[in-house]
């Protein structure tokens, strides 16, 4: 039995780069969180008819990386971190799309630094403005998720003095997504 697509204009959606955020948060010290962004990615996804025929495709340019800190950007850049000069940008393919409640799971694959992992994003229920005032019509919502950096290998890490480690492994995803309906 199928099950109907996420509310929404069934078609194919290109992620608008400047009204999208694609935002992680770490653990810093063990007692903060540093917030960061990736200011470069292109992507789009389709709501079908059904969940099942729905899909996303994303790929983000990991040297965007933005944490507010110069210093900390390079080191995130580097080998202890993402390697860009190996691996330059992140995937996120879905394979299933279902419903969990009132929102969507989104299981895709997400390959980062060389190291596919499946993981699973929460996507609140999307809103539509079929005409904005660009003459286009747009979709918006908000997606989480959390991942292990160390299951794709980014195992850099310091020890601090009381116990604990320089930099936590849970990395949590947020994302502001708006979306334009393509016409052609």
């Amino acid at each position: 039995m199928s099950t109907p697509a996420p509310a929404g204009t069934p078609g194919t959606w290109d992620i608008d780069p400047t009204h999208t955020e694609i935002g992680f948060s770490v653990r810093h010290l063990m007692v903060s969180k540093v917030r960061g962004r990736f200011g470069a990615f292109s992507g789009s996804f389709t709501i079908a008819d059904t969940a099942e025929d729905s899909s996303v495709e994303v790929t983000v340019d990991l040297a965007s990386i933005d944490t507010n800190n110069a210093d900390r950007d390079g080191h995130l850049r580097s080998a202890d971190f993402f390697s860009v000069d190996a691996n330059p940008q992140m995937t996120f393919r879905s394979t299933a799309v279902r419903p969990q409640g009132d929102d969507w799971a989104v299981d895709g694959d997400l390959t980062v630094a060389g190291v596919t992992k499946s993981v699973t994003l929460t996507v609140e229920a999307p809103a539509v403005l079929p005409q904005s005032p660009f003459g286009d019509t747009r979709i918006g919502f908000s997606a989480t998720g959390s991942i292990d950096r160390r299951d794709f290998g980014i195992e850099w890490n310091a020890p601090v003095e009381g116990g604990g480690v320089l930099v936590g492994h849970t990395v949590d995803l947020a994302l502001e997504v708006e979306g334009v309906l393509r016409t052609a």
